[in-house]
């Protein structure tokens, strides 16, 4: 079967000149031809992603025709604007594949508005929203190696698709023949037609005004001296984050030269992640050498950003996103209410695998934390269900542990143009205080006692990977473990049993015990991979990280 669809390949005229010498190239070598055709890439609620390339396994313009089409199909029956928003990131042939789904979009007579350069995630989910868009096309692969890219679909409410819809768009895809199935005219063609029109200054105004329009204490940065190293990582984020700084008053910025500009190729990391120390190398020693007050850096999708902060003795500590969720939080609390901005019954929100931390930092200043399941587009839902009670300013924030985070209802998905903006005011307000934000951070710890909160991932690569996954997790079901590292499990949360949780299903498991500590399994929705997140408690790190490290030891020989 998968030889026949192979030798299919290779008779048509593939129109992208990368694809016919790859597939010469593997020609009689069966274990090749299997891994690119022996299955498609699965369109899901993150949409598709996979490693580039030639087959119905591997991001290519035939996969995206096909993907669009099925999208296409969903949208003809939706009535409203009949509008689609694209935009894309750095990574290779994102540019060709944008204007390939809106080729696609055009020949079914949607209307595309795209962007007319890189720009990352949030501007996607924004010009959705501003456009009455009925769906928006983001092509990225956010933070996998250089060799991915993908393809994300958004709703008309600028959220990723929900399952409905994606499984509908999954069926119409079912029935596309990906090298005859989707309609198609040139780019050059959909603009002459009127049906391609690129995002406009007002758009993109107006997505900067909304982010400024979130500022906790305006004006402040403008006085404040902040010193900032910026990195990119090859990505979208260099001309929004940069902008936005600029408007509020941050111009001392030096950008890793070595991150700049866009770039696919990713030469400087081997993931442009910056959970990741090594993505963060060059930024961190261009810190030192500048004396930064802070070292930042946003994803090739601009919608994670991570940094390092300056310590006393002169270097830089990493600040995870549960600390960095944390400390925004409540930086935005305490902020609002003293300029007397805080909204009546405001609402946090957070994913079940991040900190309990930020539950009685919430708590704390009277704010309701609501706790989703994993994937921002669950923070996005609870904004809408505030939106639809009339009630959408109560929204103050969202996060997740993997350095997402949301201030504003503007858009619905995660933005690190918003979070750089927040985290460099906060910075310069406790620097005008004669603080930092590494103080203020021990200050919390100290209120709160010394959390810790760790992920592990476990990698399950090749075609039998995610059958060893799905086993991995219905032993851990069948056979409960009853203690970790003799520390007793005390109750267990399978976020498959929706009426129990109140939350729609997810392939998630929680494991309280008896000492405090959580122990959450859950495998990725776009990797390969199972993460296992521990939340431990000590007197100080030593102590939390003694008991993270036992937990480990216990559950690495059931994730073998």
């Amino acid at each position: 079967m998968y030889q026949d669809m192979y030798e299919r390949w290779l008779a048509a005229d593939l129109e992208d000149s990368d694809l016919k010498p790859e597939l010469m190239r593997i020609q009689g070598n069966d274990a090749e031809i299997k891994d690119r055709f022996a299955v498609a890439l699965k369109f899901g609620t993150a949409g598709l992603r996979g490693v580039v390339g030639a087959g119905t396994n591997r991001m290519n313009i035939w996969v995206v025709r096909q993907a669009t089409q099925g999208l296409a199909n969903w949208v003809k029956t939706q009535g409203g604007s009949q509008t689609v928003a694209v935009s894309y990131d750095s990574r290779i042939k994102s540019d060709v594949f944008a204007k390939t789904a809106a080729g696609v979009l055009a020949a079914n007579g949607i209307h595309v508005r795209i962007y007319d350069a890189l720009m990352p995630v949030p501007a996607l989910s924004f010009a959705t929203r501003y456009y009455h868009c009925n769906a928006g096309i983001m092509i990225t692969a956010s933070h996998n190696p250089a060799r991915y890219n993908g393809y994300k679909a958004y709703g008309p409410d600028g959220c990723q698709m929900t399952d409905d819809a994606a499984a509908i768009v999954y069926d119409e895809i079912q029935k596309t023949d990906i090298l005859t199935g989707a309609k198609f005219e040139s780019f050059a063609q959909g603009v002459e037609d009127g049906l391609i029109r690129f995002v406009g200054d007002d758009c993109k105004k107006a997505f900067y005004d909304a982010i400024e329009a979130r500022q906790v204490r305006p004006g402040l940065c403008r006085t404040a001296g902040l010193k900032l190293v910026y990195s990119p990582l090859n990505g979208s984020g260099l001309v929004p984050v940069t902008h936005v700084l600029n408007d509020i008053g941050i111009h001392d910025i030096t950008i890793v030269p070595e991150q700049e500009y866009p770039s696919g190729y990713f030469t400087t990391c081997p993931y442009p992640n910056p959970e990741i120390l090594e993505a963060l190398k060059y930024g961190l020693a261009l810190a030192e050498k500048e004396g930064a007050d802070l070292m930042l850096a946003t994803d090739p999708d601009a919608d994670r950003v991570g940094i390092a902060m300056k310590c006393p003795d002169g270097s830089y500590e990493l600040v995870t996103g549960n600390e960095m969720g944390v400390l925004l939080l409540d930086y935005i609390c305490a902020g609002r209410i003293e300029k007397g901005t805080m909204p009546k019954n405001p609402v946090a929100v957070k994913s079940i695998v991040s900190t309990p931390l930020a539950d009685m930092v919430a708590a704390h200043y009277g704010v309701e934390m609501r706790s989703v399941l994993t994937g921002f587009k669950w923070i996005g839902d609870q904004i809408a269900r505030l939106e639809a009670a009339g009630e959408v300013d109560r929204f103050i924030f969202g996060f997740e542990e993997s350095y997402g985070y949301l201030a504003g209802p503007y858009v619905r998905d995660k933005d690190a143009v918003i979070g750089s903006m927040l985290i460099c005011e906060m910075a310069a307000y406790y620097r005008s205080i004669g603080s930092s934000i590494k103080q203020r951070l021990e200050e919390i710890y100290s209120e709160y006692g010394r959390y810790l909160n760790k992920v592990d991932s476990y990698e399950f690569p090749g075609l039998s990977g995610m059958d060893k996954m799905a086993g991995i997790m219905d032993s851990l079901r069948k056979n409960p473990p009853k203690d970790f590292a003799g520390i007793a499990v005390t109750k267990i949360t399978d976020y498959e049993d929706c009426e129990k949780t109140g939350l729609p299903k997810a392939n998630v498991l929680i494991y309280g015990l008896e000492d405090g500590s959580t122990v959450v399994v859950r495998p990725s929705g776009t990797e390969p991979k199972i993460k296992t997140y521990f939340t431990t408690k000590g007197a100080d790190l030593a102590e939390a990280q003694a008991k993270k490290d036992l937990l480990t030891s216990a559950i690495k020989p059931l994730l073998a």
